[in-house]
């Protein structure tokens, strides 16, 4: 992923607030990226230009040698739908669904057998910790439950970018050091990349690489570079 001078704005006239101010980032494969920052500094709407779910308003910004927003809406849906995975601060579980239905949605929208779908879904369920809850309701399961199967689901169908909005925000230490291990397993395979967006310092060891926002600026970008990372 490479953006250059990536700039969003919200509002209009006197009500205008810039969001994103001339954002210069690029994401390696191999890696995980961790953005973070106050309240307000632009992490979740850089997150959402580099998803495809919001446009920018100035610069570039590629994903996967793609542009969002050249694409019509078909091909924008299908390329989220196949190459990039997402683990939402709020959930967005099906409450009529089972855990395990949930996690499968991504491979049956994908036009994956129910069957293959749901045992694939239950083995992922597992990785977390959860197989024994794979047939509860979302409203059956705690917060730092829910947040697992959103990742499970992110996971499920192997996408190339991974990008999650807090994804340790309701998990305990423990909890949350087993989930941020298994997204860097994840990230770390070939020709995959993760975006993680946290308030959370407790992880800060799993990243690669940590990008500092304020006022929709990147202020500093610490950490190593990966060793044969690819621009």
């Amino acid at each position: 992923m490479r953006c250059r001078g990536l700039k969003k704005a919200f509002g209009s006239g006197d009500a205008l607030a810039p969001a994103l101010r001339g954002i210069d980032l690029d994401i390696r494969y191999g890696e995980l990226l961790m953005l973070v920052g106050p309240s307000g500094s632009g992490k979740t709407t850089l997150l959402s230009i580099i998803a495809g779910m919001l446009d920018r308003d100035a610069g570039q910004c590629l994903v996967l040698d793609h542009d969002f927003q050249q694409l019509g809406p078909d091909e924008r849906a299908r390329l989220r739908g196949e190459s990039i995975g997402f683990v939402f601060q709020a959930f967005n579980l099906l409450r009529t669904l089972t855990v395990a239905e949930n996690v499968a949605v991504p491979l049956l929208i994908r036009g994956t057998l129910r069957k293959e779908a749901v045992a694939k879904a239950e083995a992922m369920l597992a990785a977390v910790g959860l197989d024994e809850r794979a047939n509860a309701l979302p409203a059956q399961l705690s917060g730092g439950q829910q947040q697992r199967v959103a990742i499970a689901r992110a996971l499920i169908h192997e996408p190339r970018l991974i990008v999650c909005d807090e994804p340790t925000s309701n998990l305990d230490h423990a909890t949350g050091h087993h989930v941020m291990a298994l997204l860097q397993h994840e990230a770390r395979r070939p020709g995959r990349s993760l975006i993680v967006v946290t308030h959370d310092n407790r992880i800060f060891e799993f990243a690669d690489r940590i990008a500092y926002l304020d006022d929709g600026m990147i202020v500093s970008v610490d950490g190593p570079a990966l060793p044969g990372a690819l621009q």
